[in-house]
């Protein structure tokens, strides 16, 4: 069975001081090929705000994959998807290939604040 890396390193940031959002994600997560990840992204009442996600495979710049909780740009495949309810939005990656081998970003931005957090 092969294996690779999701790895997950925490960023998190704010554009209003006193206003930070915490976003907590896990530090790492391993997965076999062609199963499925569902990366967990969690914030007080992240419910109540849109989450986007964000890929950067090494070398290259970030490049989103799901806006506004779940829906997709149509030049990504439908292998990913997103939800977002209660304290927890997640990310999910069917059939996952090795090509998914990347840091996965989640982000919410408010008009009062704007956090993020990653996923390698």
């Amino acid at each position: 069975m092969a294996w690779f890396p999701l790895l997950f390193p925490l960023l998190i940031g704010s554009t209003a001081p006193g206003a930070a959002y915490v976003l907590t994600q896990p530090s790492s997560m391993s997965k076999a090929l062609r199963e499925t990840a569902n990366i967990p992204c969690s914030g007080n009442g992240i419910s109540n705000k849109y989450v986007h996600w964000y890929q950067q495979k090494a070398g290259q710049a970030p490049g989103l994959v799901i806006y506004e909780d779940n829906k997709r740009p149509s030049w990504i495949s439908d292998r990913f998807s997103g939800s977002n309810s209660g304290d927890r939005a997640t990310l999910s990656i069917s059939g996952l290939q090795a090509e998914d081998e990347a840091h996965y970003y989640c982000q919410v931005w408010d008009s009062n604040s704007i956090a993020h957090s990653g996923t390698e």
